[in-house]
């Protein structure tokens, strides 16, 4: 019998991908009171440079996540059934997923 898995990847540890985007969050809103106090731009720009690390970081680990949980599911679904297109819709979003992380 397969155990029935939560809908998402990251439902697991959702508190804490909360937290992050959270902090995240008030990260831009601190660049935004920069600007409005008229902050010197390179300390603004070393501020976007920190924000922009920490999506990747969220944006990699919820790759992770999704190939973990959600290709790794359809492959356990796929062999109890010999329908294989599932895999291949997994793949092929991890695949366009992967694309659009290297574009930015």
């Amino acid at each position: 019998m397969t155990q029935t898995l939560p809908p998402h990847g990251y439902s697991h540890d959702k508190d804490a991908w909360l937290k992050r985007l959270r902090r995240i969050e008030g990260q831009v809103r601190g660049i935004h009171r920069m600007v409005e106090e008229d902050q010197y731009c390179i300390d603004i720009l070393t501020q976007v440079s920190a924000i922009q690390s920490a999506l990747k970081a969220v944006s990699l680990g919820l790759l992770d996540e999704h190939l973990n949980h959600c290709v790794v599911g359809a492959v356990e679904a796929a062999q109890e059934s010999g329908d294989l297109t599932h895999i291949d819709d997994k793949l092929q979003e991890a695949s366009a997923a992967i694309a659009r992380l290297l574009k930015s």
